[in-house]
């Protein structure tokens, strides 16, 4: 009986470890943080609202070319993370649509920041080349060891998950979380009410 409960702690020990730097495309309802005040819709997309919402982490360090960010410095802007790794296909299949609204907003002016995260990377050529394959032209923390990830608050939204999105508000506060590849629509659905809020 001991050895059975011991096998069974063992187990989901390993699967809640796997989860955490699983690559998903499966587009399945990810399940939430535990004890957090927040809702997912039948899209996947977590959201809080306003007067709920918990402060991000600070999410500091070299990015992959070589520079230094500190994601802190940009409240006042809507802050867009992208969890991913150059070795994820989901990741690779979403890169298009991070390109393509990340620089239209640029263009139209909107006080909005695009952050990535690069994980589990073992080198910087890797995520270099990922970056000029998919016109990716805003910066990417690099954060092979994961552990920039491991800076959110257990039961906030937090990133669980390759890829993962998570929009913060201008106060730099989490408003919203996907842990699944996302396309142009969702990537906006996720952006838009939080850069009209007042």
């Amino acid at each position: 009986m001991r050895i059975g409960r011991a096998l069974l702690l063992t187990a989901v020990t390993l699967a809640s470890a796997l989860t955490l730097s699983a690559c998903s495309d499966d587009g399945g309802k990810p399940n939430g943080s535990s004890g957090g005040n927040y809702v997912t819709g039948a899209d996947g997309i977590s959201t809080v609202a306003k007067d709920a919402r918990t402060d991000a982490p600070k999410l500091d360090g070299e990015t992959v070319d070589g520079k230094t960010l500190d994601t802190t410095e940009l409240k006042g802007k809507v802050v867009v993370l992208n969890v991913w790794g150059s070795w994820c296909p989901p990741c690779r299949g979403e890169a298009k649509y991070f390109a393509k609204v990340s620089k239209e907003l640029a263009d139209a002016g909107k006080d909005v920041a695009f952050v990535g995260i690069n994980t589990r990377d073992t080198s910087k050529q890797n995520a270099t080349s990922f970056e000029e394959n998919f016109g990716i032209t805003y910066p990417s923390l690099y954060d092979p060891d994961g552990k920039l990830m491991l800076r959110f608050p257990a039961g906030t939204l937090n990133p669980q998950a390759i890829p993962s999105t998570i929009v913060l508000d201008k106060q730099g506060r989490i408003a919203a979380r996907t842990l699944v590849a996302v396309n142009e629509q969702q990537l906006r659905s996720m952006i838009d009410p939080v850069l009209a809020e007042q």
